[in-house]
């Protein structure tokens, strides 16, 4: 199978862990990997750096869009770099096309497209390659669809960051793409542990990035309150696996339940979410997740990544 991602991976470490796990998939190829909220290279960088640490450095790289195309502001910032990073990192800032171009050769190549960022880098290859994006298959890492289950926090759409980042171009994937959401009320029910960090961090220098980075992210968002604030979290939550289970579902793995439903996006102020409706769009959802077996499955893969 091939895949391109599109993250904004540099903030939350959820998008490193779901690079982690894609790299140790043999039967996956990464075609390419491109960055949104990235206006100087910074997150392209990033990249570089962890591919580097695989020594996956065949795999191409490009920073894309930098500013939301609904707002014009910038999308998410970057934590301390030193707590975070500890080695210097050089950006790799690109041309304003290199990410167009590098996400029109993955669908030629017949790749599926995991967006675990904001979804500005689809609406740009639409602008600059009218119809490309008609069809291609993207599994997205948001759109809010249904109620958050009991015992978890009393969240709404204003926590499905991808899409409020910039919705008309989540609008315009809904309506163009072949598109497999995968819900925050679904993909919340997994959850890194402060359990798995040390086996993580002994898995190689990757895993021990991925380790130093959740472990700090998990200080810096309270993550370990909130678990146990909440009896449908762990009380050693370090964070939610959003991204990793978005490249799971776009590798097809069996312990994801998807369904096709008629959804369409309802945009109410400056929150898009989306809904049932009959005369909506086709689309595929994630609905359940074996979130025991998930574990094993993405950490098993960080490891196999680093042999």
């Amino acid at each position: 199978m091939r895949l391109h991602l599109d993250t904004d991976l540099g903030g939350d470490p959820d998008d490193l862990c779901a690079l982690a796990m894609v790299l140790g998939r043999p039967d996956v190829t990464v075609v390419g990997i491109t960055t949104c909220g990235d206006p100087d290279g910074r997150r392209a960088g990033y990249v570089e750096h962890c591919l580097r640490l695989a020594g996956r450095q065949d795999i191409p790289v490009a920073a894309g869009a930098g500013r939301s195309s609904t707002t014009g502001r910038p999308m998410g910032d970057l934590p301390d770099h030193e707590r975070y990073w500890g080695v210097p990192v050089a950006p790799r800032p690109a041309p304003p096309e290199a990410a167009i171009d590098l996400l029109e050769r993955s669908i030629e190549q017949g790749a599926t497209i995991a967006a675990v960022g904001p979804f500005t880098n689809l609406a740009l290859l639409h602008a600059a390659r009218p119809g490309r994006l008609d069809g291609a298959p993207v599994v997205a890492m948001g759109g809010w669809l249904g109620p958050l289950g009991t015992g978890l926090p009393a969240w709404g759409p204003e926590m499905d960051w991808n899409t409020q980042c910039d919705p008309r171009a989540a609008e315009l994937m809904a309506e163009r793409a072949r598109l497999t959401l995968v819900p925050l009320p679904v993909a919340a029910r997994s959850h890194l542990r402060a359990a798995h960090l040390p086996r993580l961090a002994a898995s190689g220098p990757l895993g021990e990035l991925l380790a130093r980075q959740c472990g700090a992210y998990a200080a810096d968002a309270g993550m370990t309150e909130l678990g146990r604030a909440h009896a449908g979290l762990p009380d050693d939550l370090v964070n939610f696996h959003w991204d990793p289970v978005a490249c799971a579902v776009a590798l097809g793995w069996s312990g994801a339940v998807v369904q096709e439903r008629r959804v369409r996006p309802v945009l109410e102020g400056e929150r898009l979410r989306f809904e049932d409706d009959p005369g909506g769009r086709l689309t595929h959802v994630l609905t359940d997740l074996d979130v025991r077996a998930f574990d094993d499955v993405w950490i098993e893969a960080v490891e196999r990544a680093q042999r």
